[in-house]
Formats: structure tokens, C-alpha cells, sequence
């Protein structure tokens, strides 16, 4: 094991540096969370697809498909097709408009602030959770490398998370994940992808000694698809981890094909992790958990050195999806909730003091991160509670706000308070994990912005019109950012 050691301790060493050489480049507000907004469509593909991929998608991935067979891809299918409905049908728009949160995105939608405080604190509730969910799954990777207690590798994971984060900002993490998603392709699909089939003897040994069920691509069944299509899908068009990657492109073109590209790169990730699980359940047919698949695997039937880069490929899930959630909860904290209740709004700030600002938020929160990921255990619980309140709360006021003309400042409103309210309501009464929740707290939540939007008066004319400029991209950088030279 001493060479695979030394593999994941250069890897990490690798992401600290990064993390250094990025806090050089990250000099004003722009620089620090949305990388300027210049990355071309190689960089944004990359570290696209290396967010929306984290653990849940690799050690998760190849969990269902041990539990399901093929039709165990369904997750994570969901989670590219979420990610190209966004590109081919908002990211344009979305990067267009030159903002850093989706809850500024509401505020000049509808005009005013109160839609942005209160969907700012339902966001940073949501990527808060993610934050954690990524967090944990450290105890897991660090178990099988070195047998370790699963605070200390909470902690020790996410304090070099925390660390290259706080460092660079978004700089920092783009690099990082651009060597991550490099990682992972190397590690997941072009290595332990093929060993693992031939080590199950090839797909017609999987077939003989597996139950046809485990070849059937709605084998999962019908309504838990829907339930991933609703809850992960949909949530890849409304998250602002996933929004702030959208605004790091340098321009509309790059977030639309950049992110096409990305999320057809999940598709195959998304099967490539059920083969890999359906081998797993032909190798070792009565695991105690499925979750265990990815690990047992790549311990026992990989070679030393690969083990060591298909183990840095699962860390690499996990940062990924860490470093983005945290940046993005930090950004909400920081601009859409802390600025508003001291009574800034849009007040100018030194680049200088905003980047000091939103380092200290990133660290704040990361240790808020930690702490809470030590508390919690039940990783499927906490990222379920997560997608529910950002689904079931913002969803309908983000995408009417988009879509529909008539959407008022109080439908949006009442649009997040019922959505919220029913998915908390319901997950206490049906248990967490039921889908009745997501279910009827979005139904509560269209309605609610439908009526309440009919009954008041419609938006400003001015902020509407305001509102058309920033989608056409004609409307002037914000003042914290230079304008950018033309590439």
C-alpha cells in the first residue's frame, strides 16, 4: 500500500498548491467567485462535470448498481439530464445577466430585496447540506486508505477543502477541479470501468450469474425514477453551485456547448458507475452495505498504483463537489444574507476588502461545514432534506421568473413559503425520505405562485424593462467588476 499512499498524498499536496497558486490570480470579487468569468469551454467543461459528479455519484453510483444492476444509473442519468436541459435552455440567459447568486437573479426579476433575503437563506440552507453531505463521505475514503477514526478524516478532508477554497476562491477551485475531473476519467472510466468487468468474468458471465432483473433499464422502478428526474434534474436548474459554475463562463456560447458537453460527459459516468456496481454484486454477492461496492472492489482487485489512482479519483469526487458547495454557501451567506440585513444591498465595496470579506465567509462556513458533518451520519437523509427545500421551495419562482411575464414579487414570495413550508410539514409527518414531500411542496408551491401572482399588481414596467436588458446582455458590469477585454 505504500505506493498507493504516496499517490493520494501527492494528490493532496497537489490541491494545496493549487489552491496557492490560485489565491495569486484571485484580486477582486469577480476574480475570487466566479474566476472573472473567462473560463473558455475546455476549463468550463471540465470543472462542470466535476461538480455536479461528486460522491454520491461515484461511491453512490456504483452503490445502486450493485443494489439495482443496470438501472442503478438512474441518479446520476438524472443529474446530465438536469445539467443539459440547463445548457441548451437557461445557461445563455443565465450568464448573460451578470450576477453572482440566484437570489440576485430573483431580486432583479422582481424588483426589490424581499425574494432575495428569504430564497438567499432556503439556498444557503440547500448548499450548506451539500456541503456536508460531500464532507462526510472524507470517513469513507479514508477508512479504507488508512483505517482512520471518521472525525479526524472528516476533518482532515475538509480542512484541505477549506484550506485551497479560502485560498483562491474560485480560481483555486476551478484548477482543482479540472485536475480532479482528469482524475476521475482516468480513474473511473478508463481503469476500474474495464478491470472490473473483466474481473467479473465479461458480460456474459455477469448475465449468467446475475437475475435478469439486474439488465433491465427500469428495474429501480417507475416512480423512483421520477422521483430523481423531479428532485435531481430539476434541481441542476436552480442551484446556485451549479448557477456560479454558469457564471464563470466568458461567454453565453461557452456556458451552452461547454455544459452540453459536461453533461453528456455524466451520462456515461452515470452507467459507466452501474456496470461497475453490477460486477461488484458478481464478485461479492452479500455485502453488508451497498455503498461498500466501490471500496471492497478497488481494494481487493486492484493493482498497487492504480488502487492508489482510482482511490484519488473517489477523493477528487468528493472535493469537487465539497469545494463548490462550500464557495457557493459562503456567496450566499456573504452577499444575499449578511449584506442585506446590515443594510447594504448594493452598496460598492473595495475589491481589496471584498475578497477579504468572502475569504472569511469561505472559512466560516467551511468550519460550519465540518462541524456538522461530524454531527451528522446519515449522509442519504441530509442531501434528500437538501434537494426537498431547494426543489420544492425554489424551483417555481426561478424558473416563472424566467419564463412568465406575470410572476410578481409577492407570487414568488408566497411561492417559497408554501414550497418550503409543505416539504418541511410533509418530511416530518411521511419521514424524510418519502417522496410525498417534494411532491405536493412543489404542487403548493406553483399554486401559490400562480394565485398570488394573478391577485397583485404585475411588476414594474422599469424593473421588467431592466430586467430584459440584463438577459440581453446589454446592461453594464456590476461595479465591483472590470470589464472584461474581448476574447
Amino acid at each position: 500500500m505504500a505506493v498507493d499512499y504516496a499517490v493520494i498524498v501527492v494528490y493532496l499536496a497537489g490541491m494545496l498548491a493549487m489552491g496557492w497558486w490560485g489565491m495569486r490570480r484571485a484580486r477582486s470579487k469577480s476574480e475570487f467567485l466566479v474566476a472573472g468569468r473567462r473560463l473558455g469551454p475546455s476549463l468550463y467543461s471540465g470543472t462542470m462535470a466535476a461538480i455536479v459528479l461528486g460522491g454520491a455519484s461515484t461511491i453512490g453510483g456504483v452503490g445502486l448498481g450493485y443494489q439495482y444492476g443496470l438501472s442503478g444509473a438512474w441518479m446520476v442519468f438524472t443529474i446530465g439530464l438536469g445539467l443539459l436541459a440547463l445548457s441548451v435552455f437557461f445557461s445563455a440567459r443565465i450568464a448573460r445577466l451578470k450576477v453572482y447568486t440566484v437570489s440576485e437573479m430573483l431580486a432583479l426579476r422582481y424588483g426589490g430585496g424581499r425574494a432575495g433575503v428569504i430564497s438567499g437563506v432556503v439556498m444557503w440552507a440547500y448548499t450548506l447540506m451539500l456541503a456536508v453531505t460531500s464532507t462526510i463521505a472524507y470517513a469513507t475514503i479514508f477508512d479504507v486508505l488508512f483505517d482512520m477514526n471518521r472525525t479526524v478524516a472528516i476533518v482532515l478532508g475538509g480542512s484541505i477543502v477549506v484550506a485551497y477554497s479560502t485560498l483562491g476562491g474560485m480560481w483555486s477551485i476551478t484548477l482543482t477541479d479540472m485536475v480532479q475531473f482528469v482524475v476521475k476519467t482516468i480513474g473511473v472510466l478508463l481503469l476500474l470501468l474495464p478491470i472490473a468487468v473483466v474481473k467479473a468474468g465479461g458480460f456474459g458471465e455477469m448475465k449468467a450469474q446475475l437475475p435478469t432483473a439486474y439488465f433491465d433499464p427500469l428495474g429501480i422502478g417507475g416512480e423512483t425514477i421520477f422521483t430523481y428526474l423531479l428532485i435531481y434534474t430539476f434541481g441542476m436548474l436552480i442551484g446556485q453551485d451549479i448557477w456560479q459554475r454558469v457564471f464563470t463562463a466568458r461567454s453565453d456560447r461557452t456556458a451552452k456547448w461547454g455544459g452540453t458537453v459536461a453533461g453528456t460527459y455524466c451520462l456515461a459516468y452515470a452507467l459507466a458507475g452501474a456496470v461497475i456496481g453490477t460486477a461488484a454484486k458478481v464478485l461479492y454477492p452479500k455485502l453488508g452495505s451497498p455503498d461498500d461496492a466501490f471500496a471492497t472492489i478497488v481494494k481487493d482487485e486492484l493493482p498497487v498504483g492504480v488502487r492508489g489512482l482510482v482511490l484519488a479519483a473517489a477523493l477528487a469526487a468528493v472535493m469537487s463537489t465539497s469545494s463548490g458547495a462550500l464557495i457557493a454557501c459562503a456567496t450566499v451567506a456573504n452577499n444575499d444574507i449578511w449584506s442585506r440585513l446590515r443594510g447594504l444591498g448594493e452598496a460598492p465595496a473595495g475589491d481589496h476588502d471584498e475578497v477579504k470579506g468572502n475569504r472569511a465567509f469561505i472559512l466560516l462556513m467551511g468550519l460550519a461545514v465540518i462541524a456538522t458533518a461530524i454531527a451528522i451520519d446519515n449522509v442519504v437523509e441530509a442531501l434528500t432534506v437538501a434537494y426537498n427545500l431547494l426543489v420544492g421551495g425554489l424551483l417555481v419562482p426561478i424558473l416563472g421568473g424566467l419564463v412568465w411575464r406575470r410572476g410578481t414579487v409577492h407570487g414568488a414570495l408566497a411561492s417559497v413559503v408554501a414550497g418550503g413550508l409543505a416539504v418541511i410539514v410533509l418530511m416530518a409527518t411521511y419521514g424524510v425520505l418519502a417522496n410525498e414531500p417534494v411532491y405536493y411542496g412543489l404542487l403548493a408551491s406553483l399554486a401559490a405562485y400562480l394565485a398570488v401572482s394573478l391577485a397583485t399588481p404585475a411588476t414594474d414596467a422599469a424593473v421588467l424593462a431592466a430586467w430584459r436588458e440584463r438577459l440581453a446582455g446589454r446592461s453594464p458590469e456590476l461595479a465591483s467588476e472590470p470589464v472584461a477585454a474581448p476574447q
